[in-house]
């Protein structure tokens, strides 16, 4: 692998540096240069890997032709015509050890069927000019603070494009860009057990948006203003319909840190829901999988040392448009195996990600005392993770199936997982909204739209 400064900082400062230090200065000048020439803004390697196996940087994706700009909410897969390179399963994963997670080889020890198909890689990743700018403008001059939980001098984009602990690396996957505002009116989690029995868990319309991300703004980002906000409102099934839940993700995760309301219509008022964190059980994942496990890590990072080990070369699920495709990957084909997704519905490449060690901070509680994260060079909202028990087991492998919204240069969708319980043998698939309707980009919502006010405005019936 080629492997270049950005690289060898990461392992060096990884090794030496402690997350729970004060604040680390930005990189040098010199260092900041490489972005735009070696680097691409954001900080990924512009140049492939010297086997060819990973290509040079590429331009937008082309829309396919059966693509219907009246209909975006489902995107036809433009790599439709390519068939895999190869697949790995148990019999040959010695062979691919190197490029596989901890986690995907656990399954695919404890699962005969599971296999990973893996096609050409692509790299057709844009992002809108202001994101770029302020991605150079933060390699000098954003900072973590207070252990690296907050920010200072930062503005709306990558915070650290030449990342040099694991909180910074931490801290891109959460400034991720996906858009300024999106939405879905058919967000649905699906648990599936061990008899392969497939229950919804949840069916709704959800908003998302990130504040920070309006492409009007100059300004540097506030130390404690929201950068990320939901809202969902439940319609199915029945024991949820009528539920809501608001949730606000600030900047400051000292001093203001995560706010989320519900209304539930049987008690007929909202409230506070601080539970919505950490390791409580995700609301949709029946059990396999935690709130912060959603798209593989969402929210806080107070409860863990987070350590950057370097970055390596490594497959995982990209441009999974298929499995987003109702022609092609319906409920009836995705949940057709027991134990894991369907792998015929799951696209795997040869990406660089980085990899970040996650290990419980001393006097605090989860119930995966060690995680292992993977986050894309180029995307660091596309991820897997593994997280272990107390017995340094895997207990959990969780994946996201990303895309880019081609319809919609510079945005992506990165917020739909699958969470595999290694312990119990049932997974989850939660925001999937391959049948009801993909995600589509929307005009602002007023902020009083994600307001516990709001909730309790339209929950009553």
């Amino acid at each position: 692998m080629k492997t270049n400064i950005c690289t060898l900082v990461a392992l060096a400062v990884a090794s030496t540096v402690s997350v729970s230090a004060s604040a680390l200065a930005a990189v040098t000048a010199e260092e900041a240069k490489q972005l735009g020439s070696t680097l691409t803004p954001w900080g990924a390697e512009k140049k492939g890997n010297k086997e060819g196996t990973i290509p040079d940087l590429g331009g937008p994706i082309k829309p396919p032709a059966n693509f219907d700009p009246k209909n975006p909410k489902h995107r036809p897969d433009p790599f439709a015509n390519e068939k895999p390179l190869y697949s790995i399963d148990a019999k040959n994963m010695d062979k691919h050890a190197g490029k596989l997670s901890e986690g995907i080889k656990a399954m695919m020890k404890k699962y005969a069927g599971f296999r990973i198909d893996v096609y050409p890689t692509h790299r057709n990743i844009t992002y809108p000019q202001f994101y770029l700018d302020n991605s150079i403008k933060n390699a000098t001059a954003c900072k973590t603070i207070n252990n690296g939980l907050q920010l200072e001098g930062c503005y709306a984009g990558i915070p650290f494009p030449i990342p040099k602990t694991g909180n910074e690396v931490m801290w891109n996957r959460l400034f991720k860009y996906d858009g300024y505002a999106l939405m879905s009116e058919g967000m649905t989690g699906t648990v599936v057990d061990t008899q392969g029995n497939s229950t919804t868990t949840g069916v709704g319309t959800m908003w998302i948006q990130y504040p920070i991300f309006d492409p009007k703004r100059t300004t540097p980002i506030s130390a404690d203003e929201p950068y990320e906000k939901i809202r969902v409102d439940y319609a199915d099934p029945a024991r949820k319909a009528g539920e809501k839940l608001v949730v606000h993700d600030s900047v400051d995760m000292v001093n203001v840190g995560r706010r989320a309301w519900s209304y539930l219509p049987g008690q007929r008022r909202v409230k506070l829901s601080p539970d919505i964190a950490y390791d409580t059980p995700s609301p949709t994942g029946g059990g396999a999988g935690t709130v912060d496990e959603a798209a593989v890590f969402y929210g806080a990072l107070d409860r863990y040392n987070f350590k950057l080990v370097g970055k390596k070369e490594m497959y995982i699920p990209y441009n999974t448009y298929k499995a987003r495709d109702p022609k092609s990957c319906p409920s009836s084909t995705a949940f057709a195996t027991k134990n894991f997704l369907n792998p015929d519905c799951v696209r795997w490449e040869l990406h660089r990600v980085w990899v970040v060690e996650a290990t419980v901070k001393d006097g605090k509680r989860h119930v995966y005392p060690k995680r292992t994260l993977y986050w894309d060079e180029d995307m660091p909202g596309i991820g897997m993770a593994e997280g272990y028990d107390s017995a340094n087991q895997i207990y959990r492998v969780t994946y996201s199936l990303p895309i880019s919204l081609y319809d919609a240069p510079g945005h992506h969708s990165t917020d739909e997982w699958v969470t595999a319980d290694l312990a119990t043998g049932n997974y989850a698939r939660q925001q999937n909204v391959t049948e009801t309707g993909g995600w589509i980009v929307t005009d602002a919502k007023p902020n009083n739209f994600f307001s516990s006010e709001a909730l309790a405005g339209g929950g009553i019936r």
